[in-house]
């Protein structure tokens, strides 16, 4: 069985990096919604915000599933819904529709998280889970840019509708995959009644575990940052830093490759800095997010290089903690039993931040000018490092009883 693992870890990068092509078409197809059929702004982010308030709370329900189904269970009804609704979503041409489906496709990608780490938990190690997760973490860097591209490509080559249509036949094939060859750990597969007693009570400590409440607050500012970036950097650097719309989009990415170096470096270091918590090295990194930004807001240039590597810092101070605490750290605190229950909690608390990252960054950058948001992300990676200090001592797992 030590073989199938490489099977596992696997099959689980190319779900999750897969769940990215249900969730990008809308960003990229916004402009034609708008043209087209006329959509307007509000009406967009009104979709968008549905999306992410429907995904935060399916976080916490995912979680908890997890742990009772099993991991090939949750992932592979949770790709083939989101394909259903995908489908669904390409098919429609009004605003009430449109919100429905990508409402419901909020719920069926929160499966995605909880549903990969717990089957990573079940595959590895306290020994090597940091430095196995800090390469597999990787999926949501790569998935999101491979999304947003074949998103692009099929809509300029066959239309908005295809943007939803194509990634909704990738959710299938790997949906299907995940059924067929996702295959729990040996000692995850017994569903007696003394297993079934011990998860009940994991779940119930997860949710009286101050550790978990820490992470899930620290991560809240996280993703809070992490959305604006994902979601406005483009804007950004074309009305601020004098970018071409499409040379901003490509210069953006700069974020999301720093951030796959900072996964891995700080994954790595977790597993060989064993006398420091993850958490602890986590809030280190915030600490360096603070100064990435500080330096990039007061960057004021317009050539290339200097917003690439700019960027590139930002991307890997913040995507080195935002893995870390999702996954390996909310894994060790929740348990052989509730490891899907303690990352959809700690992602679900994340992802309010999300929602209120659509509602905040416009109104600041509007009222303020974009070095008030900038300042703003700067207070975030110091209240997310500060929400860390009472975990920095504490055992990195809840007990059960």
């Amino acid at each position: 069985m030590p073989r199938y693992r490489w099977v596992v870890w696997t099959l689980s990068w190319v779900a999750y990096a897969t769940y990215y092509t249900g969730r990008k078409g809308l960003s990229v197809a916004k402009k034609s919604l708008h043209d087209r059929l006329g959509v307007s702004e509000s009406a967009l982010g009104a979709i968008d915000t549905a999306y992410l308030a429907a995904y935060s709370l399916g976080q916490f329900a995912s979680g908890f599933a997890g742990d009772r189904v099993g991991a090939r269970r949750l992932i592979g009804a949770g790709m083939l819904a989101s394909a259903a609704a995908c489908t669904a979503f390409g098919a429609s041409s009004t605003v009430l529709w449109f919100g429905a489906f990508f409402c419901l496709n909020g719920l069926a990608q929160s499966t995605g998280w909880p549903g990969t780490t717990r089957a990573m938990a079940e595959w590895t190690t306290r020994e090597n889970r940091g430095t196995v997760m800090a390469f597999w973490a990787t999926c949501y860097q790569v998935g999101g840019i491979v999304a947003t591209g074949l998103a692009a490509f099929l809509l300029g080559r066959y239309g908005w509708r295809a943007a939803f249509f194509g990634p909704a036949v990738c959710l299938f094939v790997v949906g299907v995959a995940v059924w067929i060859w996702l295959a729990p750990g040996q000692e995850h597969g017994d569903p007696g009644r003394h297993v079934a007693e011990e998860r009940r009570l994991a779940q119930r400590a997860v949710l009286r575990s101050p550790v978990l409440w820490c992470y899930g607050a620290s991560y809240c500012s996280i993703k809070f940052i992490r959305y604006a970036l994902l979601f406005w950097l483009p804007y950004f650097l074309a009305k601020k830093r004098g970018y071409g719309e499409e040379q901003a989009g490509y210069v953006s990415v700069a974020f999301e490759v720093g951030g796959v170096i900072g996964v891995i470096g700080l994954g790595v270091a977790s597993d060989r800095l064993r006398r420091h918590s993850r958490s602890l090295l986590s809030a280190v990194g915030l600490l360096a997010l603070m100064a990435a930004l500080l330096f990039y807001s007061r960057l004021g240039s317009s050539s290339t290089w200097p917003n690439v590597i700019g960027l590139a810092l930002i991307g890997a101070a913040l995507f080195g903690p935002d893995a870390l605490l999702s996954g390996a750290a909310s894994q060790d605190a929740g348990g052989p039993h509730a490891a899907a229950t303690a990352t959809g909690f700690v992602n679900g608390m994340g992802s309010l931040g999300a929602v209120l990252e659509g509602l905040v960054v416009p109104a600041i950058s509007k009222r303020y000018g974009w070095e008030a948001v900038f300042q703003l992300f700067i207070a975030l990676a110091l209240l997310a490092a500060l929400c860390l200090v009472p975990t920095l001592r504490s055992a990195p797992a809840p007990r059960a009883s």
